[in-house]
This record gives C-alpha cells, sequence and structure tokens, in this order.
C-alpha cells in the first residue's frame, strides 16, 4: 500500500514510491491517448467525537488512501481511481482506464477543451499545526466534550451536545506538464450546542457556531474556543429564548453577526460566483447561478462596502492551502470590489472556455473524486465601523446571530434564514430578546442596502470555517473558510413566517 510519510517537525514530505505511482499513472494515460493527464495519491485520516448529556455518543476514526487519475482527450475528461494501489502496475492501469473513459466521452465530441496554463512547480506545502490533533489523547478529548454537555444539562437543558473533528490529509500530485507537489493539510473543529422543549417548541443555542468552528490548524483551535467558559452562557440564552417574544413581522434595518454573515457570503455569493454553475455545467445541489457572465465587471452586486475576496492563501482558515487539486498556486484575487462583480472560481477548463486568465479553485473530495470548483476562502473584507457603532446608529432594528435554518433557490438568488436568536434594536441601544428571528431576501438587492460594517474593532473579523459544504452528482464534501463581521442592511422583511 502507498503512504506518504511524515517528516519531522510537520512536514509535508511524500514517500517516492508515492510519487513513482502517479507519474506511473500519468505515463500510463498518454501513452493510451491523452493529451493531458494529472493523477493525484491521497492518504487521509478523520477523527470523530461526539457527546451528549455528559457521556461520548460516539467516535469514529477512518484511514484511506488511493489514487486518483484524470485525462483529457479532445474535449472530454475521463477519471478513474484505485484504492490501496499496490505499486505501478496498479498505477498504470487505473491512468489508462482513465483514458479510456474519456476517449468514450470523446465519441460525442463538444466544443474545443483548452486549459489556462499554470507554472508547472515542484513544491512541498504544509498548514501550519502548533499541535497535532491526532496526538492528543482521547481520554482528553472525551473530558472536554463530556464536560461542557454536562455544564450544560445540569443548567436545565433538555439535551446538550458537542463534537470535535480532524483531519490529517497528505497528497502527492504529479501532471504531465511537469508538476511535482507534495502537499499537507491539518484540519480542526469543535462546537456545542443544547436544546430547550416548551410549550409546542424547541429552541437552540450554539457555540461558537451552527456547526462549530474549523480550521487548517491544530488542537491549538480547539483550546482557543474555550467551550467551558460559554457553556453556563449558551444554556441559559437557550432556556430565556422560550418565554421571548416572538420576531414582529416588518419591513426594518437588520444588524447580523460575523457567524450569520458567514454563512449569508456563502450561500448568496459564494455558490453563484462558481464558474461552472454559470456556464450551466454543474447544477447539483445547489443549483445554477443568476450571474452572468457578460457582466462580469460591470454588474452591480452590492453597495460599495460589499468588498469579497477569493483567498486560499488566509492563514488557518478552513479554505487554505497551497496549491489547489489541478497543481495551480494559490492566490488571492477579488471576487466583488467596491460592490461590482470583477472575479469568479475557476479551474483550468472553465477559465479557458470563458476566456480568464486564471484557475486555482478546483477541489476534491479525498481521492475517489473528480476535482471540481469549489469555494476557497471566500469573505467580506472588514468594513470601517463597530458593532456598537452599528447598533448606536440604529433607532429601530433587529440584530440577529448564529444560523438555524436557511433556504435559497436554484439560481442562488432568492433566499430566506432562520436565527437561533435575535434582539430588539431601538434608540441606539440592545434591547429585549426575541426568539425565532427571520429574514429574506434577493441576492442583489439585499447586497446593496448594506450600509454599515463591522471589523474595525478587534475580534469583530472572523474567518469562519464550513466542513460540509454539498455539491457535486456523486456528491462531494468540501472545506470552505467564509472571513465575515458584522453587518447592517436596510429596508429587510424580517419575522418570515413560515
Amino acid at each position: 500500500m502507498m503512504s506518504i510519510a511524515n517528516e519531522p517537525g510537520g512536514g509535508s514530505a511524500v514517500e517516492p514510491a508515492a510519487f513513482e505511482a502517479a507519474t506511473a499513472a500519468v505515463e500510463a494515460a498518454l501513452a493510451a491517448g491523452a493529451r493531458y493527464a494529472d493523477a493525484r495519491l491521497v492518504d487521509r485520516r478523520h477523527e470523530s467525537m461526539t457527546a451528549r448529556d455528559g457521556d461520548v455518543r460516539s467516535l469514529s476514526q477512518t484511514a484511506s488512501v488511493g489514487l486518483g487519475v484524470r485525462a483529457l482527450v479532445g474535449s472530454s475528461w475521463g477519471f478513474a481511481a484505485l484504492g490501496d494501489p499496490a505499486g505501478d502496475a496498479d498505477a498504470r492501469r487505473t491512468g489508462a482506464r482513465a483514458t479510456a473513459i474519456a476517449q468514450a466521452s470523446a465519441a460525442v465530441p463538444g466544443p474545443p477543451m483548452e486549459l489556462v496554463g499554470v507554472p508547472a512547480v515542484q513544491a512541498d506545502w504544509a498548514s501550519e499545526c502548533l499541535e497535532d490533533p491526532f496526538a492528543v489523547p482521547l481520554a482528553e478529548k472525551g473530558d472536554l466534550l463530556t464536560g461542557v454537555t454536562a455544564t450544560m444539562r445540569a443548567a436545565g437543558v433538555a439535551v446538550a451536545e458537542a463534537l470535535h473533528q480532524a483531519w490529517d490529509t497528505r497528497t502527492a500530485f504529479v501532471s504531465s506538464e511537469g508538476a511535482r507537489i507534495g502537499q499537507h493539510i491539518r484540519e480542526t473543529g469543535a462546537g456545542m450546542h443544547c436544546l430547550t422543549v416548551g410549550d409546542g417548541e424547541t429552541q437552540r443555542r450554539s457555540y461558537p457556531a451552527f456547526r462549530g468552528q474549523y480550521g487548517t490548524r491544530g488542537w491549538e483551535l480547539v483550546r482557543e474556543l474555550d467551550l467551558p467558559g460559554h457553556a453556563d452562557r449558551i444554556a441559559a440564552e437557550c432556556q430565556e429564548l422560550l418565554t421571548a417574544p416572538p420576531c414582529p413581522s416588518s419591513e426594518t434595518t437588520l444588524l447580523l453577526g460575523g457567524e450569520q454573515m458567514s454563512l449569508q457570503i456563502h450561500e448568496s455569493v459564494g455558490h453563484a460566483i462558481e464558474l461552472d454553475r454559470i456556464l450551466g455545467w454543474e447544477a447539483a445541489f445547489a443549483g445554477t447561478s443568476w450571474l452572468d457572465l457578460t457582466q462580469l465587471g460591470s454588474l452591480r452586486f452590492g453597495s460599495e462596502l460589499m468588498n469579497i475576496t477569493i483567498d486560499p492563501t488566509l492563514p488557518g482558515a478552513l479554505g487554505s492551502f497551497g496549491y489547489d487539486d489541478e497543481g495551480t498556486p494559490a492566490t488571492a484575487r477579488d471576487a466583488v470590489r467596491n460592490g461590482i462583480w470583477v472575479g469568479v472560481l475557476a479551474g483550468r477548463d472553465s477559465a479557458a472556455l470563458a476566456g480568464l486568465g486564471y484557475a486555482g479553485s478546483v477541489r476534491a473530495d479525498g481521492y475517489a473524486r473528480l476535482p471540481m470548483v469549489r469555494m476557497t476562502n471566500v469573505g467580506l473584507e472588514p468594513g470601517p465601523h463597530t458593532l456598537e457603532e452599528m447598533i448606536a446608529a440604529t433607532d429601530d432594528g433587529v440584530l440577529m446571530e448564529h444560523n438555524r435554518s436557511w433556504s435559497i433557490d436554484d439560481r442562488r438568488l432568492n433566499f430566506q434564514f432562520g436565527c437561533e436568536i435575535g434582539w430588539e434594536v431601538r434608540n441606539g441601544r440592545k434591547g429585549r430578546m426575541l426568539k425565532n428571528p427571520s429574514y429574506t431576501g434577493i441576492g442583489p438587492r439585499f447586497w446593496s442596502s448594506l450600509d454599515m460594517l463591522a471589523g474595525r474593532a478587534p475580534g469583530e473579523w472572523r474567518a469562519w470555517g464550513t466542513p460540509n459544504c454539498g455539491k457535486g452528482q456523486p456528491g462531494q464534501v468540501g472545506h470552505t473558510g467564509h472571513g465575515a463581521a458584522p453587518a447592517r442592511f436596510s429596508g429587510v422583511r424580517v419575522g418570515v413566517r413560515s
């Protein structure tokens, strides 16, 4: 079985045999008739632990090693994968099979397929990890999760749950253009939530986010979250929600917390700017996109405060890497600048078809899936205000925090979000708690109403991690990051009733 070695000190060294297998696969694909081929040998470990009401409820530890090969024949891709390749012979058969699949697809010719050029580098890259999550004793992890759930349960909630997850992924990438890249990415995260049950209703509070918080970091991220320091507070807020008045239905000023803003960005911006959706290549799960390439560089997506970046170089964020799964070096670029749509998430093939000169946003969920356009870190740059200033400047509005539900149409245009908790904002002050807050909008109209944006105060802007972005058929799970801070929008419909 091929594998990728741990380098002392946490580097991304790859065993020569892994590169040899990837090289053999590429050579076989070319010999069988491909005009371009690449191969990834991926070695991944995953650990997940959950606790409920003071007890560990599940522990999953998995490992996989496999080879995935792409081959391009004419205008058609072929893809083949093999788990646990035993040597070069297995690799060569996999490469030849990828070309055979591409040749079968090419029997129905399409428009010419070119690839945007990228440098064929030979390099190693590793994400920073100060404390290896797989070296932390299971007993310590279990004590953390059971401890916070016991604390919340003792405070009177009906259900208390917590979880942690960690991934260790090592990849050897080889292309027929001469790229040879070793990459080592470690990702870690954790979170907790509780539920209370009242007269015909259930309320939920989460920390630090709906799904927890994740990043390309080690166990130090979990320690910084300080779950025990927040368990009592979220349990108390959860119970208080049962007797809080409901969010009123009106058109008003809406203030959103940073975590909710991260999901707003993910759903109404990140998926919309995926070039394969814009071109109509991909419509699974999240649909297509309302954006039209002829308007790239001129369409007003939002107000001048809206500056969205695509930045896989952001240290510690969940969508960060050194090279994507086509071997394209990570590069930061604008998606929206001063409210104008100027950039997309693209792969080498889709970018070439669209006449663009960049790619860099292609990844796969492990060795056995075809790489596709995925979000990296799609985030909103910090604004000139603070949350306190936004509240002080609001005469009548609602502040909402932490996502609870979401719905968006298949063009990423019309949306509705429900949040866990809200507060009245009256005469520049944060007032009483509100339950079941929700809001609705239409993408460009909503973003054009952005009139204040926080991020000036320390800690307001954060790169939130989303570890479960779904896309593709067969389905793939992507890890994405979204930099966000609290924001204010004018004239938004809130208190939407299902």
